[in-house]
């Protein structure tokens, strides 16, 4: 098996945190500090991923 993670071959976009260029080592971070601001955000919550309502309305 081919234990080797495939990073895109084209141009690195931009960090999703500070807008620098992204860098291979911590794609699609240009940092490890990006990469653990981000982590944070998502362990408070403040990402949310939305979802349907799964509550049922009584109607009488």
């Amino acid at each position: 098996m081919d234990d080797q993670v495939k990073m895109p071959t084209g141009p690195l976009k931009t960090c999703p945190i500070c807008g620098k260029p992204a860098v291979q080592a911590t794609h699609p971070f240009c940092s490890s500090r990006c990469r653990d601001v981000d982590l944070n955000r998502w362990l408070k919550g403040s990402y949310v991923i939305p979802g349907r309502d799964d509550e049922v309305d009584d109607v009488e």
